[in-house]
């Protein structure tokens, strides 16, 4: 321990600071006392990370992670709040050495201590298994020795005594050596016996003062622990026969905790030391003698175990191999969530998806585009930006500019029009024209029709200043300026009809491309019951009554279908997300209501796609409900914060999300397993907290909006 710092905090949710247990990338941890006296390590997140929404996310799930844990041989939480300005978390304080420590200072373990050692870590991961986890991050600095055993700790945020950095952000967060091969090529798929894998490799550091898997670099490191077999020399001859086991490329090969335990209480009890390492330093490869057998690139797999290694590949190459396998894709604690049906094999299913030819813009490849111009004076920002696509047309709003044409292959952007940004996305595209919003005034709000071609305006309508404009199959719908009539105008901006309003709140809507009505008696929305109201020439007809503070999705079969809540009652809580209980879809022939429960109240924003349903909650959690039965097809824990609304590729069955900080993410549209996902955008720009993201499709190519920015990458992200 080392005393505190200047800056450093006092005290942390009531326990007082005794000094620093150690600093990582994330965060600093701190030797604290409680009030009667209990000692506790207290981690604290790093102020930068903090304001990360998806960083707090992984917090959460570390917190939930140890909390599920409890054993003799890993450290309990025993408070923490993940919701304060910095979060932290407090575990009961285990004082000894880290192994790393412990074998740095004394060398090698006796093979009594290994045997103490190796079952005192397949109890731990005895525990954290039957908790639904799996550790992720088993390594010599997270294993306390102390006197009554070894105790497993972190569960994958802060690096308290070697320093490791982790990120959220897709840089690289475990440490190579002690990673399984299945956790480098497929991050999000690891099971259990990833941590047996990690274990071997501990074994291995604990008994010769090195890993099976030593290279000069990360990228090296990772493509022996893919490819190459580890090197076992000086391993003592009772524990080789366990290592090669736990080392195998195959997770399915692996001892289970039961059999693993077994294997080690066979081990010897004597106080014998290792035998010397003997092997030659990792960066004097020894040339490869006869044939190994077969390491295909579907398996990364050798068909055998131990012995000289390899020689080194290229490293241009090598990174290429790491980059294509993720190695900065991981979490260090994965939550094998119960609400979760996806199952891994679903995931391998999707993500061995045969590859095929992509339908994309001539001369496509992947950009990014800022969407702000300078202009004179101070511009108004857009709140809702977002881009809008017809065909291989693409058009967004931005920062000093009402609406551009952007080249969908490029990124380039083609023509400006406006100074004035409005506070919502461009309109839509339609008949050779994009729609966009104009405020000259604070009074007034116009709807303008500009060329697509060459961003010329062709006509200009006022309307309602607080409803939207929206377009339907036979032109566009409007409210009138002063909200007595609804209004649809036709591509050349002529006049086709009026309907008269009601003295009511009544807005505008388009479901299913046919154009409604929704009027309610109260003066503010979902105050009331809310009447669904056909719109025609100089008609506005009753068709049904819905609950209020229902939801309009869209049309399915031509019939509108809404969600009702299972409670209509007003709540004023921050992150309050209203439960629906049932989907309501009506026959707008007779009027007939047919209600259809859902298997259980879902909260979140609902988007229809394509005859489904998709529930996005704010903390990243996605359901699909067949918008005909209700039935819930799958649902997904994907721990990525602040989705946009999903958009579906028929093509490869996939659905697309981005988030604020521009990661872009693909589940399977069959079974909700993750595809694949990307890294965050470095820098989306000031406006990434407040904007919320989109993301569309442009043929196969996906386009998306994080803060500013707007950017392109190809279906395999």
């Amino acid at each position: 321990m080392t005393p505190l710092s200047t800056g450093d905090p006092e005290s942390i949710g009531g326990y007082t600071l005794l000094g620093r247990l150690g600093a990582g990338g994330m965060g600093v941890v701190y030797l604290g006392v409680s009030a009667s006296g209990r000692q506790v390590a207290v981690k604290l997140v790093r102020e930068s990370y903090a304001q990360e929404e998806e960083f707090r996310t992984r917090f959460r799930q570390e917190i939930a992670a140890a909390r599920r844990v409890s054993g003799a041989f890993t450290a309990p939480v025993v408070d923490a709040d993940p919701d304060a300005e910095r979060p932290w978390m407090a575990t009961l304080y285990v004082e000894g050495p880290t192994l790393a420590e412990v074998v740095e200072k004394d060398g090698p373990l006796n093979q009594r201590e290994l045997r103490t050692l190796g079952l005192g870590l397949a109890e731990a991961l005895r525990d954290i298994h039957r908790a639904g986890l799996v550790h992720r991050d088993l390594k010599p600095g997270n294993v306390l020795m102390t006197g009554d055993g070894p105790r497993v700790i972190d569960f994958g945020i802060s690096r308290a005594s070697d320093n490791q950095s982790l990120t959220v952000t897709g840089r690289i967060i475990g440490t190579p050596p002690f990673m399984s091969p299945e956790q480098l090529a497929s991050p999000r798929e690891v099971t259990p016996s990833s941590d047996v894998f990690s274990l071997g490799s501990l074994l291995v550091f604990a008994a010769v003062g090195t890993g099976p898997f030593d290279a000069d670099s990360p990228y090296m490191t990772g493509y022996q622990v893919l490819h190459e077999p580890p090197d076992l020399d000086g391993v003592p001859e009772p524990l080789l026969g366990v290592v090669e086991r736990c080392l195998d490329k195959d997770p399915a090969a692996r001892p289970g905790p039961a059999d693993l335990h077994r294997l080690l209480q066979a081990l010897p009890r004597s106080d014998a030391a290792a035998p010397p390492k003997a092997r030659e330093p990792a960066a004097k490869p020894r040339p490869r003698p006869a044939p190994w057998g077969t390491a295909t690139a579907a398996t990364g797999a050798a068909t055998r175990i131990g012995g000289p290694r390899r020689p080194r590949m290229l490293l241009a190459a090598l990174v290429t191999a790491l980059a294509v396998t993720g190695l900065g894709l991981g979490v260090a604690a994965f939550v094998a969530g119960q609400d979760s049906t996806a199952t891994a094999s679903d995931a391998q299913s999707a993500s061995t998806t045969p590859a095929r030819a992509a339908s994309l813009p001539d001369g496509w490849r992947p950009w990014r585009t800022a969407l702000r111009k300078e202009v004179k004076g101070v511009p108004v920002d857009y709140q809702t930006l977002g881009c809008v696509t017809n065909g291989n047309a693409l058009f967004c709003g931005g920062t000093g500019f009402t609406v551009a044409r952007i080249d969908t292959a490029s990124g380039r952007i083609l023509w400006r029009a406006g100074t004035r940004p409005q506070g919502v996305r461009p309109i839509g595209v339609r008949d050779g024209s994009v729609y966009a919003y104009e405020d000259p005034d604070d009074k007034t709000r116009r709807v303008v029709a500009l060329d697509a071609t060459t961003g010329n305006r062709r006509w200009q309508r006022d309307i309602s200043k607080s409803e939207d404009a929206l377009l339907y199959d036979g032109g566009l719908l409007t409210l009138s300026p002063d909200h007595s009539s609804f209004v649809a105008y036709g591509p050349s901006g002529k006049e086709l009809w009026q309907a008269p309003s009601l003295d009511e709140y009544c807005t505008t809507s388009v479901l299913g491309r046919t154009p409604y009505a929704l009027c309610t008696a109260a003066t503010e929305p979902g105050q009331a019951p809310v009447d669904l109201m056909r719109l025609g020439p100089g008609s506005l007809t009753e068709i049904a009554t819905l609950p209020k503070k229902m939801e309009a999705l869209g049309a399915v079969g031509g019939k509108p279908l809404f969600l009702a809540p299972q409670t209509a009652k007003d709540v004023y809580e921050s992150g309050y997300e209203r439960p629906y209980n049932a989907l309501l879809r009506v026959d707008p022939e007779t009027g007939q209501v047919r209600r259809t429960p859902l298997a259980r109240p879902l909260t979140g924003a609902a988007t229809l796609v394509d005859g489904v349903v998709y529930f996005v909650r704010a903390n990243g959690s996605v359901t699909a409900v067949d918008a005909n039965s209700g039935k819930q097809l799958w649902q997904r824990a994907t721990d990525t914060e602040s989705l946009s609304a999903p958009v579906v590729s028929a093509t490869y069955e996939r659905v697309y999300f981005s988030n604020r900080f521009g990661r872009l993410l693909a589940l399977d549209a069959r079974t909700g397993a993750e595809v694949w996902r990307t890294s965050a955008l470095d820098d989306p720009g000031d406006k990434a907290q407040g904007t919320p993201p989109r993301v569309l499709l442009v043929k196969d190519a996906i386009v998306a909006t994080a803060g500013d920015t707007a950017f392109s990458r190809g279906p395999d992200g």
